[in-house]
């Protein structure tokens, strides 16, 4: 169904002008592919601090690109235990989880007030068989997906806890210079106690080595501002593991 053309003006803001869409689908997309991608922007959608953008067992039907604020994606175990599996944040994309059973497996929650353009599913496969580009992109978002699975893993099967630590506070450092923010210098939107959780740590050992790191003059922390004071050295806590791509 086409959109209207008064709504296709204000949507080109949320896509041609925006200064994310080197992070999300329209990357390396031409102005006409652009254009087509566009009209699948069904809408923009703002989700307050502590409100799911979807829960476990809601029916999928859209994936969503963050635009601004974080999220976090939790499974709950069948004892009531809530497991955090990953964090997003503005140019990445949600809803994958739910393409396979076309129900979500996670709820996915804001961390913050938080905008999503909803891209809904069916409209935006048509779209990509039609758009080579466009295509390459989504296959390049599941499979960076399953790259940051495999991360995952690695973290919590190989990796003492100071490694899991550094190891987190590195991608997010990644993940925001990507975005154009300091790379040295950002807030934690999550708790130490979700931090734990995505880590498989205790929140006394988050808290713990987080201390012996700014002991040692690796970064400074005031509640939730954090400064990396050396890289390097906080690299070198992973030895030869750490990884210098951001997912």
């Amino acid at each position: 169904m086409a959109v209207p053309s008064t709504c296709l003006a204000s949507l080109r803001v949320a896509c041609s002008n925006c200064n994310l869409r080197e992070l999300c689908l329209p990357v390396g997309l031409s102005g006409t592919e652009l254009g087509q991608v566009e009209q699948i922007v069904a809408t923009r959608r703002k989700i307050r601090r502590g409100e799911a953008l979807f829960r476990a067992g809601d029916r999928f039907e859209s994936l969503y690109a963050v635009r601004l604020g974080f999220l976090k994606s939790t499974l709950m175990s069948p004892d009531g235990h809530e497991q955090v599996t990953g964090f997003h944040m503005a140019g990445e994309v949600v809803g994958l989880d739910g393409i396979s059973a076309e129900a979500h497996t996670c709820d996915t929650v804001a961390l913050e007030d938080t905008e999503v353009c909803v891209l809904p599913y069916e409209r935006l496969e048509e779209i990509a068989a039609a758009v080579p580009s466009l295509q390459n992109n989504l296959r390049k978002v599941m499979s960076r997906e399953i790259v940051r699975e495999h991360g995952v893993m690695l973290l919590l099967g190989s990796m003492r806890a100071e490694e899991r630590l550094a190891a987190f506070l590195l991608n997010l450092s990644q993940r925001f210079e990507a975005r154009g923010y300091s790379r040295t210098e950002f807030v934690l939107r999550m708790t130490r106690a979700e931090i734990g959780s995505f880590l498989g740590l205790k929140l006394e050992t988050v808290s713990r080595a987080l201390s012996h790191f700014a002991q040692d003059g690796l970064i400074e922390v005031e509640q939730k501002h954090l400064r990396i004071l050396d890289s390097d050295r906080l690299r070198a806590v992973l030895g030869s593991s750490v990884s210098k791509e951001a997912h």
